[in-house]
């Protein structure tokens, strides 16, 4: 199939198939006798694996890395990739939570700083702010556990194992 059919059956502009195809994603099709690309059912399948990964949120990097390894790859290789790709949403989830509950905190402080007729003071704001920060993470600890530099450090050295 030529490569406007082929961009059709997968809903991709036929840019991204030729960038594909120069990046290393997908490779070089063969071509006809008047010079045009010539696709066959496998580079439907590679660009649908790679519109996959890359809606799952992995690199194109590392779909390189996986296609140049293909033949060596194991099972267990592709599930370590995708467990990695779960804690790496794991984090941006937790990052968004913590950022979630700062805007909620500044909210609120404005809300009642206006409310007292005083304007913020950026100082303030940022303290306010890691105050609730604080609370949130004391709550989220467990209860025999001490709020010390030193167990914050063990609990990440844990994390890292």
């Amino acid at each position: 199939m030529k490569i406007g059919e082929l961009a059709d059956k997968i809903g991709m502009a036929p840019s991204a198939i030729r960038f594909y195809e120069q990046s290393g994603l997908l490779p070089a099709p063969e071509r006809g006798a008047n010079g045009y690309r010539v696709y066959t059912d496998a580079a439907l399948k590679r660009l649908q694996l790679i519109q996959i990964a890359q809606n799952l949120g992995f690199s194109l990097d590392s779909l390189r890395s996986v296609f140049s390894d293909c033949k060596g790859c194991s099972t267990d290789d592709l599930l370590e990739g995708l467990d990695g790709r779960v804690r790496e949403i794991d984090q941006l989830v937790a990052g968004l939570r913590a950022q979630r509950q700062d805007l909620t905190a500044l909210r609120s402080t404005l809300q009642g700083t206006w409310a007292r007729g005083e304007c913020a003071d950026p100082e303030m704001l940022a303290d306010s702010m890691a105050t609730a920060r604080n609370k949130v993470a004391r709550l989220s600890r467990p209860k025999n556990e001490m709020n010390t530099s030193v167990h914050a450090i063990e609990r990440h050295a844990r994390r890292r194992e």
